[in-house]
């Protein structure tokens, strides 16, 4: 296992709860990297530029690398080019900040084309704008002449560029296949449900419970990073669930850009469900949400929230009526599960159907042929029915989505 020293410069003006609770954040993604946590470091100061930390701290940080020999230092603040150099120019160790390590573990659990792809282009957006720094570095060394690394720095630039054009052409070709099958899942009158939800807090857990299924579930930041749907039956109603992709504090515009074909599960959903860990202390509770309304809150438009309050199997009864009451603002149609045990998922269901885009009612009269037959077939498939008596014509009472009930009714005129 890599050994790594983890870093965190505190702003002045934050609380000391912020402070851990993105401290702790970078222990659980070090952890999530496969990464032994063998010293922390910490400072509240205004910065040097050069290293982010005060001279006298990276010193400081350097004899710690000298005595414990680290694989890595591991920054929760973003890095620029010029301050990771010389970090790690001064303490002889590979230095990186908390987004190159999240492309790390995005890295190692990319097991399918698209999420390759995926993370290809999210370590592209992230490079690209430090390409002409490094080429700045190391020109400071370059001699004059021909073949100077000046042509260089425009080739590696446009290479970048390059290779991430290729790759959004491909997610959007990928991307135009997945609308297409939304859109014919919604023609089959599937409704569609995605969980989101702060990283960790049992999306996938919830979802393998409701749907009886075994995706992987641990208790690691970024355990799903491949959408997975399967269907649900909810009061008659049939809905596909996704499991998506956690959210992150300060996820960048580049990694919400790489993955937009992944949260377009969510954002093209009838109904999201913004799953919560509800046994964390309050104000945590508070910012997580926070960070997942910020995160889609100019994507959702009119889209449904359902917010599910997991794991209340570990909190009592007060904690839970406290973070309802305080948290009403940031959590619509609240509903509290344990995705470990089962309680509340009949009134997580009942909650679903309750906003689910709704679906006419109608009473059709068919006449009693193969035809009559063959259509009452296929509204068993379409819709959810009522009521059916057989005379010498069938009575069915039904309800389905427009598109159903309008093309069951051209059918029986057909039949007349």
């Amino acid at each position: 296992m890599m050994r790594a020293i983890l870093v965190k410069r505190n702003d002045p003006r934050s609380e000391d709860e912020k402070n851990e609770l993105q401290m702790n954040e970078l222990r659980e993604l070090a952890g999530a990297a496969g990464y032994e946590i063998i010293f922390e470091m910490m400072q509240t100061r205004h910065p040097d530029r050069k290293y982010h930390l005060g001279r006298g701290k990276v010193e400081e940080l350097a004899q710690v690398v000298v005595d414990l020999r680290p694989d890595k230092i591991i920054f929760h603040n973003p890095l620029s080019t010029m301050q990771i150099y010389n970090i790690s120019e001064t303490c002889r160790c590979e230095t990186i900040d908390k987004f190159q390590l999240i492309l790390e573990i995005f890295a190692t659990r990319a097991t399918t084309h698209r999420s390759k792809l995926q993370v290809e282009l999210a370590r592209l957006e992230y490079e690209l704008p430090r390409a002409r720094a490094v080429i700045s570095i190391l020109k400071k060394d370059e001699r004059p002449g021909f073949m100077g690394l000046g042509g260089y720095e425009d080739s590696y630039a446009q290479d970048i560029k390059n290779r991430m054009t290729r790759i959004r052409n491909e997610l959007e070709t990928i991307q135009k296949d997945n609308e297409s099958l939304r859109t014919h899942r919604h023609s089959k009158g599937f409704s569609l449900a995605a969980l989101a939800g702060y990283t960790n807090a049992g999306k996938s857990t919830l979802f393998n419970a409701l749907v009886d299924e075994n995706v992987e579930s641990k208790d690691m930041l970024f355990t799903t990073l491949l959408p997975t749907t399967r269907s649900l039956k909810v009061e008659g109603r049939d809905i596909l669930i996704t499991d998506t992709v956690g959210f992150i504090e300060d996820l960048p515009h580049w990694m919400v850009d790489a993955f937009r074909s992944t949260l377009d599960e969510i954002f093209l959903a009838d109904v999201v469900l913004l799953v919560v860990d509800s046994s964390e202390p309050f104000e945590t509770v508070r910012k997580k949400l926070l960070v997942c309304h910020e995160t889609m809150w100019d994507q959702l438009q009119d889209v449904a929230i359902v917010t599910v309050f997991n794991k209340i199997d570990l909190i009592t009864d007060d904690e839970l009526q406290e973070k309802f009451t305080g948290l009403a603002y940031l959590a619509p149609n609240s509903v509290a599960v344990s995705a470990k045990t089962g309680f509340g998922f009949e009134q997580l269901k009942s909650e679903i159907r309750n906003i689910l885009p709704e679906w006419k009612r109608i009473e059709l009269i068919i006449p009693l042929s193969e035809e009559g037959m063959s259509l009452v077939a296929w509204i068993y498939d379409e819709g959810l029915v009522h009521d059916i008596n057989y005379t010498d014509v069938i009575s069915i009472d039904f309800e389905a989505r427009d598109k159903v009930i309008n093309k069951a009714i051209s059918l029986v005129n057909g039949l007349s």
